[in-house]
């Protein structure tokens, strides 16, 4: 990506750095995130950022050894905006002082939550369209604060508990805030962002129209002339994936498509038939549902599950792999934020919350290097992509599918009858979904068939059948996510139609579980 501006996010561990990256990708800026420890001076120098943010972060500037940025960064000539934790070491890095919270031992007042900022009477660029009602709503999350802002620094904002709220140095385009921006409970931070782009001189050339024709030109380089296999699950991540590497390379790539058993209703139909009857692209139809379902029987571990599922697939992709004569390399849809979650802030071992099948490199067994075009993008910008090389509307906006499939909706052993169970009913809930015009609204909508059974009543006779639960949740890019607020008649309506429809379950119930503190999915 050196042909384009390039804007380095310096991270020090906030929760919500990539929310930075997804506000900047909007305006049309190309960014990166990259954890401090791997900011040197070196980096700095072969990075060349036209800009740079610091974003929040859970440590104590006041403590020895925090994380801090390398004072090369402040000789760059580059506009740089800290950020909650960034403006507390742009203030202590340049000669300000910054008092320890209760939470770093010190008495300071904390901040959490909405606050409001004021104006000062100077008018500072980074704020262009704000105040018009007098005041700005922020989300503040400090325990530290500044008490003495550095040498150059003015101060252009406050709030009841941060007289240091918004400060900059205009003649060092150095700019800092001790609220959030990014988080939409700011509600005119893009606004800020937007200011900060411009004052940096960004000329709003990342879209995707560009990233199409520069992928495409990478991707030849990578290969050449030899072959390419690619996983295709029928996602927006795979399908978009393959069509651009087909768009670059032709006939040298050949899909697999491994019908695992866990698949959706009527699923593997539609993806191999979109794929041969609209892009003519070589594809195998690989049936291995008894080896999948084989290897799963008696498994009721969902982490067991998600790395047996794992194994197999590059087991199958070996298999054909060997199959293809001068197949070198295996195409994953990997997208920014697996890249992003892969690297431990810290540099050491992060908690494992669920294996992920596409981050960490392939098995040297397989002697197939990688390639993978989305890398660089968000969820929002692979569908613009896909929008960008033609798919069809249908995929696009296909909710995502998790590559276990409904083996992490099928809680404790999976058995053959209880996913077809589970086809009919999840079947049934998108088909009320999309009667009803809400499919678009909603991030991610399934059935989970639940390890329990219960008593029934139907048609005067007793029942002892599974219940089931319905997930929704809206979401940006999802790693946040709320339950979709159905009305009581459209679940009452869904249950109905799910008891009446599908042998096998007998009480549906709905999951109103947020993210955090559950995931997404149900394993």
């Amino acid at each position: 990506m050196t042909q384009h501006d390039r804007l380095l996010i310096i991270d020090f561990g906030s929760q919500v750095t990539q929310l930075i990256a997804r506000r900047l990708r909007e305006l049309n800026v190309y960014c990166e995130i990259h954890p401090f420890q791997n900011v040197t001076d070196a980096f700095l120098a072969e990075f060349r950022p036209r800009a740079v943010i610091f974003s929040g972060g859970p440590d104590s500037v006041t403590r020895e050894g925090s994380p801090r940025p390398p004072a090369s960064v402040y000789e760059l000539g580059v506009p740089i905006l800290g950020i909650c934790y960034g403006q507390q070491v742009m203030m202590q890095d340049l000669g300000g002082k910054v008092d320890g919270g209760k939470i770093s031992g010190g008495g300071g007042t904390a901040e959490f939550g909405r606050a409001f900022v004021t104006p000062a009477d100077e008018r500072l660029p980074l704020l262009d369209g704000w105040f018009s009602g007098g005041r700005e709503q922020v989300w503040m999350s400090h325990g530290d604060h500044v008490s003495r802002i550095a040498p150059g620094f003015k101060v252009y904002g406050t709030s009841p508990n941060a007289p240091f709220a918004i400060t900059a140095d205009p003649e060092r385009n150095f700019f800092a805030v001790q609220f959030h921006p990014e988080v939409h409970h700011t509600p005119n931070g893009k606004a800020l962002y937007a200011n900060f782009v411009r004052l940096a001189g960004f000329r709003g050339d990342w879209t995707m129209g560009a990233y199409r024709a520069e992928a495409v030109a990478r991707i030849r380089e990578q290969v050449g002339d030899r072959k390419v296999i690619c996983g295709l699950s029928g996602g927006v991540d795979s399908s978009v994936a393959a069509v651009l590497i087909h768009e670059a390379i032709g006939d040298q790539l050949t899909c697999v498509f491994v019908d695992h058993g866990l698949l959706r209703l009527g699923e593997a139909d539609e993806v191999v038939g979109m794929f041969r009857d609209h892009y003519n692209i070589p594809l195998i139809h690989a049936d291995e549902q008894d080896l999948f379902l084989g290897e799963l029987e008696g498994v009721s571990d969902p982490e067991v599950k998600r790395k047996t599922i794992g194994k197999l697939f590059i087991d199958v992709f070996q298999k054909h792999a060997n199959a293809i004569e001068g197949a070198e390399f295996l195409a994953q849809g990997t997208l920014y934020p697996d890249v992003i979650e892969s690297v431990s802030f810290s540099g050491g071992p992060s908690v494992t919350i669920k294996s992920h099948h596409n981050v960490g490199g392939l098995p040297e067994k397989m002697g197939l290097k990688l390639v993978e075009p989305l890398r660089e993008l968000f969820k929002d910008e692979v569908r613009a992509l896909g929008r960008e090389l033609g798919l069809p509307d249908k995929f696009i906006g296909r909710h995502p599918f998790p590559g276990p499939g409904l083996a992490i909706r099928c809680p404790g052993e999976i058995t053959r009858d209880k996913l077809e169970i589970l086809r009919k009913a999840d079947a049934v809930y998108i088909d009320q979904i999309r009667k009803h015009g809400l499919y678009d609204e909603i991030w991610q909508a399934f059935v989970a068939i639940l390890p329990v059974r219960t008593v029934g009543v139907m048609g005067d006779g007793r029942t002892y059948d599974y219940a089931c639960a319905l997930r929704a949740v809206t979401s940006v890019d999802g790693m946040t996510a709320d339950y979709y607020p159905f009305t009581h008649d459209f679940l009452g309506e869904t249950a109905t139609r799910i008891i009446n429809e599908v042998e096998g379950i007998n009480r549906v119930t709905y999951d109103i579980t947020s993210k955090p503190p559950g995931t997404i999915e149900w394993e």
